[in-house]
């Protein structure tokens, strides 16, 4: 699905990705942990195609292609889905028109017509059950208003409508209180399949009782240092993060 060699990014002078590591095969689901600042989000806003982080060596293959030379857009119409920490407010931009847009904008790319309105309803409908989203959100502006709880469980319903091939959570468990958190996962567990993949990026432990990995990285200073089983992600529950050091 993606394979990723020796990434190394920057943003201005500072470099922040040191040689990254890692492939994950369709139908896998990889969490990726560790402390603030050691380049979790940058990883993230790398593989989607964010403009301000300039990679300087390395590669990303994402389905045997190589995308560093993609802009964003292509890339999300290949298939990748980054659900942000922080989703952004787009006042006066409803819900459904934004995911009519973006559905039919990938339509196109694969040669596709538009979807039929009906289809689009009835999809609709079936994806709110999925995260269980009340209709009236689907008329109001993107994220406007929504609490922080509502705004990831509306990306959730996104990646649900446009069905992409890896799915990228970036903190998507940041402010969840216990409920927003079972809604979220239980979206997410519905929707893993064989043929997609899923990179979930976390500080805590805790979503992992919910959307259990196949394997656990612990990254610190720009790099995987150790690879496990969701029994990785206890001892660091148990340990905290100061013991990461001894590995680099």
């Amino acid at each position: 699905m993606i394979k990723i060699n020796n990434l190394h990014a920057s943003i201005g002078d500072k470099e922040i990705l040191k040689g990254f590591n890692i492939e994950v095969k369709a139908g896998e689901v990889h969490a990726i942990m560790g402390p603030n600042g050691t380049g979790k989000s940058t990883l993230a806003s790398v593989i989607s195609g964010k403009k301000n982080y300039e990679v300087t060596a390395g590669s990303i293959e994402f389905d045997g292609q190589d995308i560093l030379e993609m802009e964003a857009d292509e890339r999300a119409r290949a298939g990748i889905f980054l659900a942000f920490q922080y989703p952004i407010e787009i006042p006066g931009v409803s819900t459904t028109n934004f995911m009519k847009a973006a559905i039919n904008e990938k339509r196109k790319a694969q040669g596709l017509a538009p979807m039929e309105a009906k289809e689009f309803l009835a999809r609709m409908k079936e994806k709110m059950a999925l995260v269980e989203i009340d209709k009236a959100f689907m008329s109001r502006s993107l994220n406007e208003g929504f609490s922080g709880g509502e705004k990831k469980r509306n990306e959730v319903f996104q990646m649900a409508m446009l069905e992409p091939k890896l799915c990228i959570l970036d903190e998507t468990d940041s402010g969840l209180d216990i409920d927003a958190m079972r809604i979220v996962s239980n979206g997410v567990n519905k929707l893993k399949s064989k043929d997609n993949a899923f990179i979930i990026i976390t500080h805590y432990q805790r979503l992992l009782d919910y959307i259990v990995p196949d394997f656990v990285h612990v990254m610190y200073d720009g790099r995987i240092v150790k690879t496990g089983t969701k029994e990785l992600a206890l001892e660091l529950e148990e340990k905290g993060y100061d013991w990461v050091k001894e590995l680099v």
